[in-house]
């Protein structure tokens, strides 16, 4: 474990390498770009593995409900279901304590929605499933008692719901129209330098299913039968999403490409351009990486796939390469199927990468390889690319593992990721509901929040800080600038329920109640030490 720790630091770069006058945004870390010092001390005693329904913390840590699946919003929408990624925007500049929160809704348990196993469903019932995916916008406020709650009816409480109509930001048609009906499969996404979300349509094929370059019949159908509806083009669903979270306004990015998006992380360049990164959630699939052409868009840029042996961000762009020349018309092809694009171009396939994180000392990209089962790897890794220019335009960089996975270092499957103002990180795991406490997954119990200090004698560890209740896992982590804040979300509670009399889960109420997804306030005097009571 010694040797662990030292190779944690090292991979750091912890050896005088700063950020310091790079700019650099996201959601893990709006308290401070570059915050001095770290966890000196550890103030809580680490959680063991546990089965328990219940989200369990360290003594010195609380947390309270904020809002869950079914609440009203306002008097006409209700919190969506599986909610993943959280970002929070303070509306007054100078007051940390009220401000508007996103949060993803991902997918959903139909069980659930209807209280029933159905073996079909009617056109109502599809639509009220659809009306559960997308994201939410809701106004909270932390009051004198030091909790966060929802601030319900109030106008810039809206839903975004698989029935939204948002245009395509491309000059031209996708699958023959200039917009396409709803967002959904949102997993994680972003923050941008002008105040806009990013939220990421991930596993779409489970909804509208897919359909191979050049076939017109799909290649797969839907899981969740909407089909009552009518067909939707597979097409206009894979993307990120910009939102404009106080207008309402959105609107897809084609230029960043279509695949299973998971993350949208932002770095701004010294000239005001950004740099975008995003992986792909499926195994073999691959890490992107895309240039703007100018400062306040991501409309307009160049689109990059990395090789990770060689070290390269190779491109594609459709005038550039001669093989894409071969195999699409022009670039809105090459948009729209990524995938094949950046096989033929000689991209690396990775272990499902998931969410994506800047460090805010060193300037390194981390990366969530949460596992590719197929092959033998069960518990994945997080990557570290080191960029070869601080500025994060060039095409070249360097990759190591920042950590591995596994029994040894009693954690399995990293998914979403946080730094905090300390420049610790954060990150959860997402071993799926069905694996939990079986076979290569035993020792690890219910998914977890860990924690790894960059400093003290338990630098280079993964401490597990929170346990989710049965069958979730925690996602979205957010650290509020009040300095003593955690947001995070618990997702999917009970999704391997056989029946509503054979509840998996009754998280978070209790008793006989049903699970519901939820977004929490972590704090305590334990987070207060760790971050510094200071934004």
């Amino acid at each position: 474990m010694e040797q662990t720790r030292r190779d944690f630091l090292r991979f750091l770069g912890r050896t005088g390498v700063s950020a310091a006058g790079v700019s650099i945004i996201g959601p893990s870390v709006l308290l401070s770009a570059c915050a001095e010092g770290g966890a000196a001390g550890l103030p809580f005693v680490p959680l063991m593995p546990s089965i328990q329904d219940d989200l369990l913390l360290p003594e010195g840590f609380n947390y309270h409900v904020i809002v869950r699946w079914e609440d009203a919003i306002n008097d006409l929408e209700k919190f969506g279901s599986h909610n993943d990624f959280t970002a929070f925007m303070p509306l007054k500049e100078g007051d940390p304590t009220d401000g508007l929160l996103w949060v993803n809704h991902e997918y959903l348990k139909p069980e659930l929605v209807h209280r029933a196993w159905l073996e079909e469903k009617t056109l109502e019932q599809v639509e009220t499933e659809i009306a559960e995916v997308g994201g939410s916008i809701i106004r909270i406020r932390k009051g004198d008692d030091g909790q966060w709650n929802l601030v319900k009816n109030d106008p810039l409480n809206r839903r975004f719901t698989g029935q939204t109509v948002i245009p395509f930001a491309w000059p031209e048609p996708i699958a023959g129209s200039n917009e396409a009906i709803g967002t959904l499969a949102n997993c994680a996404g972003g923050i941008t330098p002008w105040g806009t979300i990013l939220t990421c349509e991930e596993n779409y094929d489970q909804f509208w299913g897919e359909r191979e370059h050049g076939q017109e019949e799909l290649s797969m159908q839907g899981y969740y039968g909407w089909d009552a509806l009518g067909q939707r083009p597979p097409e206009h669903y894979g993307w990120v999403v910009e939102i404009n979270p106080l207008t309402g306004e959105a609107k897809k990015l084609v230029a960043l490409g279509r695949c299973m998006h998971e993350a949208a992380t932002i770095h701004e360049c010294e000239d005001g351009r950004v740099v975008a990164y995003t992986g792909d959630d499926t195994e073999d699939e691959h890490l992107y990486k895309f240039i703007s052409d100018e400062p306040g868009t991501l409309e307009r840029g160049k689109l990059y796939v990395a090789n990770i042996e060689r070290g390269e961000w190779v491109s594609l762009q459709w005038d550039e390469q001669p093989i894409l020349q071969e195999h699409f018309a022009n670039q809105t092809e090459v948009q729209v199927y990524m995938r094949k694009a950046a096989k033929l171009v000689g991209a690396t396939p990775l272990a499902r990468p998931e969410d994506i994180e800047i460090d805010p000392k060193t300037g390194n990209v981390l990366v969530a390889l949460t596992n590719n089962k197929p092959k033998g790897n069960y518990h994945g890794e997080i990557l570290k690319i080191e960029e070869g220019d601080a500025d994060k335009r060039g095409l070249t960089f360097k990759a190591e593992t920042f950590l591995a996975g596994g029994p040894e270092m009693d954690f399995s499957c990293p998914d979403n990721m946080a730094f905090d103002a300390q420049g610790n990180l954060w990150f959860t795991s997402d071993i799926s509901g069905s694996s939990v406490g079986e076979g290569e997954y035993a020792p690890f119990g219910n998914n977890g929040l860990f924690f790894v200090p960059t400093t003290g004698e338990d630098a280079g560890k993964a401490l597990r800080v929170a346990v989710a209740p049965m069958d979730a896992e925690f996602t979205g982590p957010t650290f509020a600038p009040d300095g003593e804040t955690l947001f995070l979300c618990v997702q999917h509670p009970g999704e391997t329920s056989e029946s509503m009399e054979a509840l998996t889960s009754h998280w978070p109420d209790g008793g006989n109640e049903m699970p519901r997804s939820s977004v929490v306030a972590i704090q305590g005097e334990a987070m207060k030490a760790i971050l510094g009571g200071k934004a």
